[in-house]
């Protein structure tokens, strides 16, 4: 009979297709409602990510062109740094040849004050013998005044004053007093002049001229004296030269004072030599001009006598200029001694 046979079973019907085509449309349709704003965002995202870029450029530029003036002015202080380490390469191969000089003339100059200490214990030790060659010397004119041992007889004076540091810081006012002293043993002069020991007037104004001799024009020179700042090399040379060829003329009767406390040149004949030539001798065996040093004591710690090389200096000068040589030495209540050649006065 038909009933004993079996219905055979169909896979894929209509029910199971229609049910797999709406999974799939749903799939879809939750992919179209997912991206549906995507693209305005990745819009805004470009628009952004340029603007950035745009911002992150000009920044670029201007920190190239920063750059570029960093560069420029390094440049250029390297420019300077290198031309200053050449000056200072330069500075420092000057100052070692220097330094080697110095101590080159340190050694002479050592030198040059042991011998002329040595002649300075010497010459002490002629006095006896000088004292004995002395009692057949002509007398002195008796009409020409004398003040501790210095011939007043000129009428025109200038004095040469050594200004130098050692003089303003230890003698300055010994040599304000002595200036005074020596003014007040000229009653009258028809005129005198206050150079420095480069040959620089004391008053500017006046080189070449000769200060009238009045009261009140003394004590302008005595009160200027008290701040006189010039400079000096410790050498009269330049003075006694500058007196002799700025002030001198045959009708008058010239007295120089030379004024110091050291003498810091190379060679004291050298000088002696100088000095000849501006000061030299006439027919009838007389110098143009007088010169008379006074000796400043040593101060400070150095001894209280005058400095060796001065010393030697000035008698060898003052010997040759027909003139007299005073030493100061400090000297206890009594004040300054002024030791005249051989003798010795206190003040």
């Amino acid at each position: 009979m038909a009933l004993g046979k079996r219905r055979e079973f169909e896979v894929f019907t209509l029910s199971f297709l229609d049910c797999i085509c709406c999974g799939f449309g749903a799939i879809i349709l939750l992919l179209v409602l997912t991206d549906v704003g995507q693209p305005i965002v990745i819009e805004r995202s470009e628009k952004n990510l340029k603007q950035q870029i745009d911002a992150l450029q000009r920044q670029l530029f201007e920190l190239r062109g920063e750059t570029d003036v960093l560069n420029r002015e390094l440049q250029g202080r390297m420019s300077v740094l290198n031309a200053e380490q050449r000056k200072i390469a330069m500075m420092a191969g000057d100052l070692s040849k220097i330094r080697g000089e110095f101590h080159a003339s340190k050694g002479e100059a050592t030198v040059t004050n042991i011998v002329e200490t040595e002649l300075v214990a010497a010459h002490q030790t002629l006095t006896a013998e000088m004292a004995r060659l002395l009692k057949n010397a002509p007398r002195r004119d008796p009409n020409v005044l004398a003040v501790a041992g210095i011939p007043v007889d000129s009428e025109w004076i200038i004095f040469v004053i050594d200004t130098s540091g050692s003089m303003q810081s230890d003698n300055w006012e010994n040599a304000q007093n002595v200036m005074k002293e020596i003014l007040d043993i000229y009653p009258k002069v028809k005129g005198m002049q206050v150079l420095d020991d480069e040959g620089k007037p004391m008053f500017a104004s006046t080189k070449g001229q000769w200060l009238q001799d009045t009261p009140a024009q003394r004590a302008k020179v005595l009160s200027a004296m008290v701040n006189w700042r010039s400079y000096s090399n410790s050498s009269p040379v330049e003075g006694i030269g500058e007196a002799v060829q700025g002030w001198w003329s045959a009708d008058k009767k010239i007295s120089v004072y030379v004024i110091g406390d050291d003498f810091t040149g190379a060679s004291v004949e050298a000088v002696l030599a100088t000095v000849r030539k501006y000061n030299p001798v006439d027919r009838q065996g007389r110098h143009k001009i007088r010169i008379h040093a006074i000796g400043m004591p040593n101060g400070g710690s150095s001894p209280s006598h005058i400095n060796s090389r001065f010393s030697v200096l000035m008698r060898a000068m003052c010997d040759d200029n027909e003139g007299t040589f005073v030493g100061l030495t400090v000297g206890g209540p009594g004040g300054i001694k002024i030791k005249v050649n051989d003798g010795e006065i206190v003040y």
